[in-house]
């Protein structure tokens, strides 16, 4: 069975200020105790920032026809190679392909007011990193429960820019199965998403178990983030603004 692309619109995500934070890159609890001005701050961008995003998910599942080695033939002549994938989808009979984006009208703003106002702009920033996690980890929980309803199993989520499956070469596949340039998404020449506030990921489904892990463990910062494991992970693009 193969899908055409499912579009769907995501209105209500639920941020809060201590993603925020985390989403520039700080401990909340050290900015409330040494910087108050900053959780203020930050409390405006969530604010400013919700009216801002336009939360958009595009995603497509494919049957898997054939595996070889670390090539994954799907349906409809798609084709997925990585060594990530091989090491975890070898279970997979069927993949999902997912994009979503917070649109560009937050990136936007931020870029007018990085200028003026540096300090607001990065809390923007911050929480556009934050809401583009929670939409990926949101439509990934959808998909998961939908498939548990159904008696089978999903694989944690795998970015492109994780361990063993290079932005370069993970990119350009989901891009091709989705052509998500109806969600106003596009790649530039180093394969980030425009928006930069965007997510994609792939997700097997299967009748048995995949091997267990977490997002965390392939991700290219797992050595020195301060926040693995708090959900903060690879899931959102804006890793590599780290």
């Amino acid at each position: 069975m193969m899908t055409q692309p499912i579009t769907n619109i995501y209105p209500q995500i639920k941020v809060d200020v201590d993603m925020v934070l985390r989403g520039q890159g700080a401990d909340p609890a050290a900015i409330r105790q040494r910087r108050p001005r900053l959780v203020t701050i930050a409390e405006q961008a969530l604010d400013e920032g919700m009216l801002l995003i336009e939360p958009i998910a595009q995603y497509r599942i494919v049957d898997v026809e054939k595996i070889s080695h670390e090539r994954f033939t799907l349906a409809n002549t798609i084709n997925l190679t990585g060594t990530l994938l091989a090491q975890h989808l070898g279970r997979a009979q069927q993949i999902v392909l997912l994009v979503c984006t917070l649109g560009i009208r937050l990136e936007t703003k931020i870029s007018e007011l990085m200028d003026q106002n540096p300090v607001y702009a990065l809390a923007l920033d911050g929480f556009g990193s934050a809401a583009a996690e929670v939409l990926g980890l949101t439509i990934c929980t959808e998909l998961e429960e939908k498939a548990h309803a159904m008696g089978l199993f999903t694989s944690i989520p795998l970015n492109p820019g994780m361990v063993g499956w290079p932005i370069e070469q993970g990119q350009p596949q989901i891009f091709s199965a989705l052509q998500p340039s109806s969600i106003g998404l596009s790649l530039n020449e180093s394969s980030l998403m425009t928006p930069r506030k965007s997510v994609s990921m792939v997700l097997g489904i299967s009748s048995s178990p995949f091997t267990s892990g977490r997002p965390c463990d392939f991700c290219n910062l797992n050595e020195t983030c301060r926040y693995k494991d708090r959900g903060h992970n690879a899931i959102a693009q804006s890793q590599s603004d780290h």
